[in-house]
């Protein structure tokens, strides 16, 4: 008589997200509370010190760990590190460039999705088509203001039932998607250009079909 053999479970693949701030963490939560049909675990995780080598060092420890991480960067907060930064110290974009270098060198699952100034840029970019460079993320916010003009960086209005944040931006995901890939990557030689790298996350392979439209 012929043994049943136990067929393995295969594991539902997790994503990890690395971000430095709240706003990020609640919009990928209510992206997991929209799209139901995603089959992926997404994880938000803010380190609970935000230093950047400390965020450099979370990504590494999560990259052993999960299918994929993420880690999202608002660029505008290394810019102004580098410009107090003191005479002689390594400044934050150097240390954050060197970090990128190895990654793309050594950690195959990890990507660094760059948002120049801040997340409010990607948001920006479901209204409009621009290459503005803001330096700064007040900029950026004043003018997304001009779409949704009762913005603010709250959980409340982040995270409202029904409509919440990710639902306000939906109808116009393409449009977005669209105007970030016409914005190329973020440029090591001109850190001072307009850019969200955003579009690595939402056509992730694991994501299959469901934002590729």
């Amino acid at each position: 008589m012929r043994k049943n053999r136990a067929i393995p479970l295969k594991s539902k693949p997790t994503f990890a997200v690395v971000v430095d701030g709240d706003c990020e963490v609640w919009y990928l939560q209510m992206l997991k509370r929209n799209e139901r049909s995603i089959v992926v675990n997404i994880e938000p995780k803010i380190p609970q010190r935000k230093r950047l080598s400390e965020q450099y060092e979370n990504v590494i420890k999560l990259s052993e760990e999960n299918t994929k991480v993420f880690w999202i960067i608002d660029f505008d907060v290394i810019a102004s590190e580098t410009k107090s930064a003191k005479a002689g110290d390594k400044t934050a974009t150097k240390l954050f460039l060197e970090y990128r270098k190895r990654i793309d060198e050594k950690y195959k699952n990890i990507v660094i999705i760059v948002n120049n100034p801040c997340l409010e840029f990607w948001f920006l970019l479901h209204y409009e088509a621009t290459s503005k460079y803001f330096d700064t993320c007040e900029g950026a916010e004043k003018q997304l203001k001009k779409h949704l003009k009762d913005y603010e960086k709250t959980q409340k209005y982040f995270t409202k039932q029904d409509n919440d944040i990710y639902l306000r931006l939906k109808p116009n995901l393409s449009v977005a998607l669209k105007n970030a890939k016409a914005l190329k990557f973020f440029d090591t030689e001109n850190p001072n250009k307009a850019m969200t790298e955003m579009q690595l996350f939402f056509e992730a392979n694991e994501f299959g079909q469901l934002f590729k439209k």
